[in-house]
């Protein structure tokens, strides 16, 4: 795990920065996949050149048949798959800290000239407040994400399949006839690689439902707002009173 330390640490200063979903998410990317890949998946797959037993004695037969079967091991291809998707993240945490930097320094200048202009994507503690280009920033890399979400769960099924068969044939040279190859604990790897593919379906949920979240309390965020440019001018501009005078006879 201390190989993922740096990663952690970055994606936990995310967090302040990230709606209730987007905590959730994140809490789903530390425990179901950074702490189970390395704590249980690793010592499940090891070395599985050596594991593997093929019905031939012709040298470099087994070598091919893996290289054919399994193009890229299990283990880096999940690596692969968390770096990849922890990007995006990591990109609009650099834009989160340029945004507070950039209001930092207004404040600074607030402060001398009380006609500056103000912060408008920060607020005093240092925590973001995602509207306008923050938002967009934020949609944006979510997008990226189901789309590398959505592109790693159909590329592990294309590598693959849903599941691991516990023997293959193999007929590439230098394999003189169609070889069995048979595959060390298939059942206990199946376990993994169907947790790991429901972990990803559950992360892209995730993404997709916080996009939703977040054009909601958006359009919720624009009827207040007009609700109170309403009153406002109502309360400034009142309509006259309409009075009506009776007849005096």
């Amino acid at each position: 795990m201390g190989d993922w330390g740096f990663l952690s640490a970055l994606l936990e200063k995310v967090q302040s920065h990230s709606t209730v979903i987007g905590k959730i998410w994140m809490t789903v990317l530390f425990i179901f996949r950074i702490m189970v890949l390395g704590a249980g998946a690793e010592s499940v797959w090891g070395d599985e050149r050596s594991h593997l037993v093929c019905n031939t004695q012709t040298p470099g037969c087994e070598n091919v048949c893996y290289d054919w079967k399994f193009p890229i091991s299990h283990i880096r291809f999940w690596v692969m798959q968390i770096i990849f998707i922890s990007t995006p993240t990591l990109v609009y945490l650099g834009h989160v800290v340029h945004v507070i930097h950039q209001e930092n320094k207004l404040r600074e200048e607030l402060k001398r000239n009380p006609v500056a202009k103000s912060p408008k994507y920060s607020d005093e503690k240092g925590k973001v407040i995602i509207k306008g280009s923050m938002l967009g920033s934020y949609l944006t890399q979510l997008f990226i994400k189901i789309l590398l979400e959505v592109a790693f769960i159909v590329g592990q099924y294309y590598l693959y399949g849903l599941l691991m068969q516990h023997k293959f044939h193999c007929d590439q040279k230098p394999c003189p006839v169609v070889t069995e190859c048979f595959m060390s604990r298939p059942t206990e790897k199946n376990i993994f690689m169907v947790f790991m593919l429901v972990v990803a379906c559950v992360s892209l949920a995730l993404n997709v439902l916080e996009i939703f979240y977040l054009f909601c309390k958006r359009i919720t965020r624009k009827k207040h707002k007009n609700r109170e440019i309403m009153y406002t001018h109502e309360s400034r501009y009142p309509l006259p009173l309409s009075v009506e005078l009776e007849p005096v006879n």
